[in-house]
């Protein structure tokens, strides 16, 4: 969810400023959560500002270039290997180590699709 514009929070803090209605109201005729109130007054009385919170980032990726070419080269090489094995073998020729989760989320990400071996029981 984008955070609310700028000029929104003034016009909210203004009409919160000026005492005539009370935060439910101001809530409701700017179509806003009384919690979004008290928290932009918070920051207003904190800070001197009602401007949102720079955006953070988000996760830093686990896998580097260099370790994604290490992993297709691991699953050109064992397009069978299950992902707790493709963990083991990561951990050994990268020096890195991830969960079985996260090694499904980095095959999905690279496109990479794992191919099990034929089974060697025939249907009777």
């Amino acid at each position: 969810m984008d955070a609310y514009s700028q000029d929104l929070r003034e016009r909210v803090a203004r009409a919160c400023d000026g005492g005539e209605l009370s935060q439910p109201e101001v809530a409701q005729a700017f179509g806003v959560s009384l919690s979004f109130i008290t928290k932009l007054l918070r920051r207003k009385r904190l800070t001197g500002s009602v401007a949102a919170k720079p955006h953070s980032g988000g996760r830093v990726a686990l896998l580097k270039e260099k370790t994604k070419a290490t992993l297709r080269d691991l699953v050109k090489k064992q397009p069978d290997a299950t992902l707790a094995e493709y963990c083991h073998y990561l951990a050994q020729a990268a020096s890195v180590r991830v969960s079985p989760s996260t090694m499904c989320r980095a095959l999905e990400s690279l496109k990479l699709r794992r191919k099990k071996k034929e089974s060697s029981c025939i249907g009777t």
